[in-house]
């Protein structure tokens, strides 16, 4: 049955969302992304029962673009493992933009993380080895629960034919030898990944999978081992919203993954998952309304990383408990020897 207050709550971090949705932009330099409404706005939150709460636009399809990265990051896990995976692109946060190649050209001969577009090329380059890109597409729809996902060759097309930055950072890697073989075929990998069409839906699946982690919440398969999804929600955190990631791991404190086609992919563990539709972007190349509307639903239904009120609540009625119970037991210990006893007024007595 549905919650009222969820829905509710729901209501206003739409509203804010919004609201900060008018003073964003969209992408414009994959051309084909720049077609989008930047009034559009879907939230979707699905909770480990299957139960889920949406508002909006939950079920436009849109690319994933840089969520992809999540996923093959996860798929190349798998098949490769984390000794091969990162040998090749590191594990931190980077302080540079989504497509700087800055730090890989002057400070690291590996890319700073998967989340990146140099570490994403990288992670594409393995998996091309590995699979084909049209098994990365199965996995995706199996993982977000999604069988209609599929490419969308319009943008695939528009980003092929503007990708000089890309193309720069794939031959980088190749001359400081993280690629060792085709460059361009990783380019293509790597670009057909981030052109799969989602929903914000399809999104909040892939959130509460990753939230209990990897279990499909309707019918208990293991989608995704333990380990990579814990992995993968760890480097969503603290590389997910690129240079903007710690002040966002403050400020709202859920595993959160952007994509500049509007996309945000958020996972809060053991709670529930939130797909983001909004292609109004802010100055980082993230949805501009996913800033407000994760703010208000980490606060409201308490869903940060971080947020302990529910353990120290628990962990204070079990000391209170515990105290009731030390101190019934001094009580009976007394009147057994034969002590008059003045009773606290929170302890009944023993009749």
């Amino acid at each position: 049955m549905p919650n009222t207050k969820v829905n509710k709550i729901l209501e206003e971090a739409y509203a804010r969302g919004a609201e900060a949705a008018k003073n964003g932009k969209v992408a414009t330099y994959i051309p084909e992304l720049g077609k989008a409404d930047p009034a559009d706005l879907g939230i979707c939150l699905c909770l480990p029962d299957g139960t889920r709460y949406e508002i909006g636009d939950t079920d436009k399809r849109f690319t994933m673009q840089s969520i992809s990265k999540v996923v093959s990051l996860a798929l190349a896990l798998e098949h490769c493992g984390p000794k091969e995976v990162f040998s090749k692109v590191n594990m931190e946060p980077s302080a540079e933009a989504f497509d700087s190649f800055v730090e890989l050209d002057l400070r690291s001969n590996r890319p700073y993380n998967p989340m990146i577009n140099s570490g994403a090329i990288t992670v594409a380059s393995i998996l091309k080895e590995k699979i084909t890109i049209n098994a990365l597409l199965e996995y995706t729809r199996k993982v977000c629960l999604d069988p209609d996902i599929d490419f969308n060759e319009a943008v695939y097309k528009s980003e092929k034919d503007h990708m000089s930055r890309n193309r720069s950072i794939g031959y980088l890697l190749e001359s400081k030898g993280i690629i060792t073989t085709g460059v361009e075929e990783s380019l293509d990998f790597y670009t057909r990944a981030c052109s799969m069409n989602v929903t914000a839906r399809g999104l909040a699946n892939l959130g509460v999978v990753l939230a209990m982690d990897g279990i499909d919440p309707f019918t208990g398969e293991q989608l995704m081992p333990r380990r990579i999804a814990e992995v993968v929600k760890t480097i969503m955190l603290t590389c997910g919203m690129y240079d903007g990631s710690g002040e966002f791991a403050v400020m709202v404190g859920i595993p959160t993954k952007s994509g500049v086609g509007g996309g945000l992919l958020s996972a809060s563990d053991d709670r529930l998952g939130i797909g983001i539709y909004g292609p109004a972007l802010d100055e980082k190349g993230n949805c501009i309304a996913g800033r407000p509307v994760l703010e208000y639903l980490s606060e409201q239904l308490e869903l940060s990383l971080f947020d302990k009120a529910d353990i120290v609540d628990a962990l204070r009625k079990a000391e209170a408990n515990e105290r009731k119970k030390a101190e019934k037991e001094s009580l009976r210990v007394l009147r057994h020897r034969g002590v008059k006893t003045f009773l606290p007024f929170n302890v009944k007595k023993d009749k």
